[in-house]
């Protein structure tokens, strides 16, 4: 009887934080015709070829974290937040992506990345290679390497650059360069002896060698290029930061030899250097900080336009949803940023996700509820509140006296509060649900319906006139504005976890 005064209690609330103008029938119908008309106007289809391709990852961003992100966007600028638009609802197209991989219902960031990055569903765990290879067995990646979006557009003499808050070596940016039977194999001293032996080349190795001429990167993981306790420029004292490497070699500085005469290459691994650049006297450009996990947007990273959501997982993964959550905001604030430097008459921005996590909020909370507060009842099983923000499993799960914590004794509205979940686990898995497509721009209306995940780079190549699909380019319009980056000419940015 409680919990339903509560909840009625609630519903009584809820009514008063109806907007004047939501009571009125008109607003609705004429939003509706409003958004009827912008639909009509996509009839005239946009089938220039693409000059610039922008892709946008949210590693982990299912659609119940849009959804929560959209609502959280919109209550930091005090609004009730459910009438909210992320960018990304802005884009006129969206399709579905269906995420497995060739060997999981459920699947991992390596395995989707080579599908949304190379064309090629994969099995779990391996990077930039079909799924004849296995996971961990180095002898069979031999002539199963598979190509990405990235390495079409060098090869058709386009700009390429990789942006990531999280290392550049990470399975989800490092598809776009590397072929591994293992995900894990940042340097060779992540690497077992039988790989080494059998010739396999470690991550950060194939970043420098297998695509040199990359001309932007940005992202952390910096110790996976220096020699094995060298110590850190930032961090000298500290041992977990010295480098990993076995075969002595300095990366960074490989990386910098391996640039043409004459050609301008600059490292940067602190904010004031990289924010001290003259991007039109740069020709390549490598940002490493130290952290795997890094917030470039704290860093300045919008001199190159945007940050990814590479931590949007990290979060989900501890089981913090308000870091996961705020990540994905950011994500959206360099969305929005690269869509007013661009044009969607010659560029094609297309924003996805790799997978989903088992997250998910509800408990029939009234209009405005904060995102991080309570469903307005109590459990009618055991009495005690809940947040609606839940997990499906995670390091969330909480005994205290034979029952279920009592969130009510708790700070959960703190940044490092784990949201409880059904089973306990030390950290929270991803989930296998499609995940959302959004795409504004040339040829976006390839981006419909339910597709596999592998789709993604086939339309954004046909798009851009690059790859093997290329018959219908003589025939299509070419549009001439100006580029996304003075410095380096027509530019695909893959901005990635």
């Amino acid at each position: 009887m409680k919990a339903l005064f509560i909840l009625l209690l609630a519903q009584l609330c809820s009514a008063s934080l109806v907007p004047e103008r939501e009571k009125d029938p008109e607003y609705w119908r004429r939003q509706a015709q409003e958004t009827l008309r912008n639909a009509l106007r996509l009839q005239r289809l946009n089938q220039n070829v693409a000059k610039n391709l922008i892709l946008f990852l949210g590693d982990g961003m299912g659609v119940s974290t849009v959804t929560a992100a959209r609502i959280l966007k919109g209550q930091l600028q005090h609004g009730q937040g459910e009438e909210s638009l992320l960018e990304m609802d802005k884009f006129p197209f969206v399709a579905l992506a269906k995420t497995y991989n060739t060997n999981a219902q459920v699947p991992d960031s390596a395995g989707t990345a080579t599908a949304y990055l190379c064309g090629v569903k994969a099995n779990e765990g391996t990077l930039g290679v079909s799924a004849g290879v296995t996971r961990d067995r180095c002898n069979t990646t031999k002539g199963q390497e598979v190509t990405s979006i990235l390495r079409w557009a060098k090869e058709a003499g386009k700009a390429v650059g990789i942006v990531t808050t999280t290392r550049v070596t990470h399975a989800t940016p490092s598809a776009a360069y590397a072929h591994s039977a293992n995900r894990d194999w940042y340097s060779d001293g992540e690497m077992p002896p039988d790989a080494l032996e059998g010739g396999c080349k470690d991550i950060a190795r194939q970043l420098v060698e297998n695509i040199p001429d990359i001309e932007v990167i940005l992202g952390g993981g910096r110790k996976y290029m220096y020699p094995k306790n060298v110590t850190d420029v930032e961090y000298p004292h500290e041992e977990k930061h010295r480098g990993t490497r076995l075969d002595g070699r300095n990366l960074v500085q490989a990386w910098k030899e391996a640039k043409p005469h004459g050609k301008a290459a600059e490292y940067v691994w602190r904010r004031r250097e990289l924010l001290a650049l003259n991007l039109s006297r740069v020709d390549f450009l490598l940002g490493e900080s130290l952290h795997p996990r890094v917030p470039w947007h704290q860093l300045g990273c919008r001199a190159v336009p945007g940050s990814a959501g590479g931590r949007i997982d990290h979060g989900h993964h501890e089981g913090k949803a308000k870091q996961a959550l705020h990540e994905a905001v950011e994500l959206d604030r360099a969305i929005g940023l690269a869509t007013r430097l661009t044009s969607s008459h010659d560029t094609l921005s297309v924003v996805t996700a790799d997978h989903s996590h088992v997250f998910t909020f509800g408990g029939y909370t009234p209009r405005g509820n904060p995102i991080f507060g309570l469903a307005p009842m109590q459990s009618d099983v055991d009495r005690k509140p809940f947040t609606s923000i839940l997990y499906g499993n995670g390091p969330g799960y909480k005994i205290v006296a034979g029952e279920r914590e009592n969130v009510s004794a708790v700070d959960f509205a703190h940044a490092d509060y784990q949201a409880q979940s059904a089973v306990p686990l030390r950290q929270e898995t991803h989930g296998g649900e499609d995940v959302a497509v959004f795409a504004r721009g040339p040829m976006a209306h390839l981006l419909h319906g339910v597709h596999e995940q592998n789709y993604i780079p086939h339309a954004m190549a046909y798009a851009a006139c690059i790859g093997s699909n290329r018959g219908h380019c003589n025939a299509a319009p070419r549009p001439a504005t100006p580029l996304l980056l003075p410095a380096l000419g027509l530019l695909l940015l893959l901005l990635l976890c």
